[in-house]
C-alpha cells in the first residue's frame, strides 16, 4: 500500500483534480444503464417497439434492426446527467477552484496526494441559507482514483471536512450523492451522516429514475478533540 498524505489543493493540481472527476463520473454509466434497462417503460419500448413494427412492416430484420439501435441510444442517455453535472461544474465552482474553494476562510479543497500524483480530492463551501439556523458546510467532489481505492483514503478524505467544520465552529455538514452510488452511500453511513432526503438533480435524472441522496452530519458543539 502506497502512502498518502493529504494537503490543499494548489493550481498546479488542476489537470489532476478534473481528470478525476471526469473519470468519476463515466465510472457510474454502467450502473445507470442497467438501471435504465430495468425501468418499466424501458422494457415496454425494448420489447414493444420492434414487436410494434414487425406487426406493421412485417419484416423480422427491420424490426433487429430496430431493436439493435435502442441500445446505442438508451446508453447515450445514461451518460447525459453525468456530462452534464461536469459541464454544469466546470461553467461554476470548478471553473476556478482557487477562487470558489480558497479565497475564503470558512471553506476549502484538499487533495491525497500519493506517489506525486493526485489520488483523491473532496472541497467544502459553506451553505449560503438566510433561513438556516445552524452554521452549515457543504462536503462536494468526493472522489478517489480506482488503484487507490480500499486504503482508506476516502474516510480520511471525509475526516478532513469534519475536522475543518468543527475548527470553523460549524455545526452541520451535509451532501448529496447519487442513489447508485452504493460504496459511497455505505461510506458515509458508516461514519455517521444520516440521510434527509432525495431529489431529481436534473430533469434527465428525473427520466432515468436517477435519485440524488441528500445526507447530514450534525457535529456535537460540545465534543473536544479529533474525529
Amino acid at each position: 500500500m502506497a502512502p498518502y498524505h493529504i494537503r490543499k489543493y494548489q493550481e498546479s493540481d488542476r489537470k489532476w483534480v478534473m481528470d478525476l472527476l471526469s473519470r468519476g463520473m463515466v465510472e457510474h454509466v454502467p450502473a445507470t444503464f442497467r438501471q435504465l434497462l430495468k425501468l418499466p417503460r424501458t422494457l415496454i419500448i425494448l420489447l414493444g417497439g420492434p414487436l410494434a413494427l414487425l406487426l406493421v412492416s412485417g419484416s423480422w430484420l427491420l424490426a433487429l434492426v430496430f431493436s439493435l439501435s435502442l441500445f446505442p441510444a438508451l446508453w447515450f442517455l445514461a451518460r447525459k446527467p453525468w456530462n452534464m453535472f461536469v459541464d454544469m461544474t466546470l461553467h461554476t465552482d470548478m471553473s476556478d477552484i482557487t477562487k470558489s474553494y480558497l479565497s475564503e476562510s470558512g471553506s476549502c479543497f484538499w487533495v491525497a496526494e500519493s506517489e506525486e500524483k493526485v489520488v483523491g480530492m473532496v472541497g467544502a463551501l459553506p451553505v449560503d441559507d438566510p433561513t438556516l439556523r445552524e452554521k452549515r458546510l457543504q462536503l462536494f467532489h468526493l472522489s478517489v482514483d480506482t488503484e487507490h481505492r480500499r486504503q482508506g483514503i476516502a474516510k480520511a478524505l471525509v475526516r478532513t471536512v469534519l475536522q475543518f467544520a468543527r475548527d470553523q465552529g460549524y455545526s452541520e455538514v451535509v451532501l448529496d450523492t447519487a442513489s447508485i452510488q452504493l460504496s459511497a452511500i455505505a461510506l458515509y453511513e458508516s461514519m455517521g451522516f444520516q440521510r434527509t432526503g432525495q431529489f431529481f438533480f436534473c430533469i434527465w435524472a428525473r427520466l432515468l429514475a436517477l435519485h440524488s441522496v441528500s445526507f447530514i452530519y450534525r457535529l456535537p458543539t460540545a465534543q473536544a478533540g479529533g474525529l
